[in-house]
């Protein structure tokens, strides 16, 4: 006669046993040490703040693309064309000025300055008081593109900034002002860091 068939309760597993429910949740360290950014010992607002940051950031390169595909060119392109428009005044503006206004390397305003050349919208001529010094300003075209797409730019960005006052604008900059600053030194420390790591690779 056949045995009868045993139903044997379930037994736990380790990982049950050694979670359940009462386990501890895993507590990252914080990510900055500085006193002033964190909050009762934890960095869970600073690091709120970061995604933000890079949320906002994209967003405004996203206009800034949009501003320049309105007129047919890149964002950096657009930056390039307007950097220039608001800095030529009578004879125009050195690549060196251009680039620290616009806040992009001298080697790509460079190349952007070339393509802009190309399509038109900018020309290039010596400096009276210093016949080595290049200076680039902005042809017919270049301020018809630039008058064009103006409308565009000033409803976007009245959307962007509204309920935003000069107190805000002051503490944008300064803050921002000393992270473009500090981040020169963060991004000296990461190339020392990518080095080593090939090295011991």
């Amino acid at each position: 006669m056949p045995k009868a068939k045993v139903n044997k309760a379930p037994t736990k597993s380790k990982t049950a046993k050694t979670t359940g429910g009462l386990a501890k949740p895993f507590a990252p360290p914080v990510t900055v040490s500085h006193p002033e950014l964190l909050v009762d010992g934890s960095d869970d607002r600073f690091r709120g703040l970061i995604y933000l940051f890079v949320e906002v950031l994209g967003r405004l390169s996203m206009c800034r693309e949009a501003f320049g595909r309105s007129i047919g060119l890149t964002g950096s392109q657009f930056a390039v064309l307007v950097g220039v428009a608001y800095r030529e005044e009578t004879q125009g503006v050195t690549i060196k000025r251009l680039s620290q206004y616009i806040h992009l390397a001298p080697t790509h305003v460079t190349t952007e300055v070339g393509r802009l050349m190309r399509k038109g919208l900018l020309v290039k001529s010596a400096a009276d008081d210093d016949r080595r010094s290049v200076l680039v300003r902005l042809t017919k075209e270049g301020r018809e593109a630039v008058s064009s797409v103006n409308q565009f730019v000033r409803r976007v960005n009245d959307i962007l900034f509204e309920g935003v006052t000069s107190e805000d604008v002051d503490n944008a900059e300064n803050l921002f002002d000393r992270l473009s600053r500090n981040s020169e030194f963060a991004i000296a420390d990461l190339k020392v860091a990518q080095r080593g790591s090939r090295i011991k690779s």
